[in-house]
């Protein structure tokens, strides 16, 4: 059998909406969830656009014109780095903390050289740890869209401890809902990551401006 063209797929989930070109929600599905923020049967799906005749493009798709090729590789934001990586806060954010881990040279995932492929499973090891080590944080969840730019880039959400409504995967829904955490606040949190981090892997753990 062959993979399924881009144009079969999107006809199936065409079939599936109705005459106002709405997919139905299933309060009884995903959506009733007890973690999913919102009450399933008071929503309703935006209506499914058409097939694009391909992706958006992305910044960096040409190495040339990505932001690694003119601006400094260490901004503000970057709490922890190496002669490869950078970990840099994520704001503004209402989680706990929220981290973004990239390389410092152009690579996307899809052909990370293999040794660099192995110290970024070993860093994203290590930043869990030092989150999950947060009294405020009960787990470090990961991300990966790159739907905006070509450039690598992972993101580590801190789910807030003891808040159960939060586990999983609705707590991007969520976090959207919450009220923004103080800038002071998200700077310490994430410079005790940083310093955890360091005594891991090495390289330098920055005070973040």
């Amino acid at each position: 059998m062959e993979p399924e063209s881009a144009e079969s797929f999107y006809a199936r989930v065409a079939a599936a909406t109705g005459a106002d070109g709405r997919l139905p929600v299933d309060p009884d599905g995903d959506l009733g969830w007890d973690v999913f923020p919102f009450e399933a049967g008071s929503l309703r799906v935006k209506p499914l656009g058409p097939l694009a005749d391909a992706d958006p493009p992305r910044r960096g798709e040409d190495p040339a014109e990505c932001w690694c090729a003119s601006a400094p590789p260490l901004t503000d934001a970057t709490i922890w780095h190496n002669e490869r990586w950078r970990l840099s806060v994520a704001e503004p954010t209402s989680l706990p903390v929220s981290l973004v881990l990239g390389p410092l040279e152009h690579h996307d995932l899809p052909g990370l050289p293999a040794e660099l492929a192995a110290e970024m499973g070993q860093l994203v090891v290590s930043v869990s740890a030092a989150m999950e080590a947060l009294p405020s944080v009960g787990r470090a969840q990961l991300g990966k869209f790159g739907d905006g730019g070509a450039h690598l880039h992972l993101f580590f959400f801190g789910r807030p401890a003891r808040m159960p409504q939060l586990r999983g995967s609705p707590l991007l829904d969520w976090s959207a809902c919450l009220p923004e955490l103080p800038a002071d606040v998200h700077r310490a949190n994430a410079a005790y990551v940083a310093g955890r981090v360091a005594v891991d892997m090495g390289g330098t753990a920055v005070t973040p401006a």
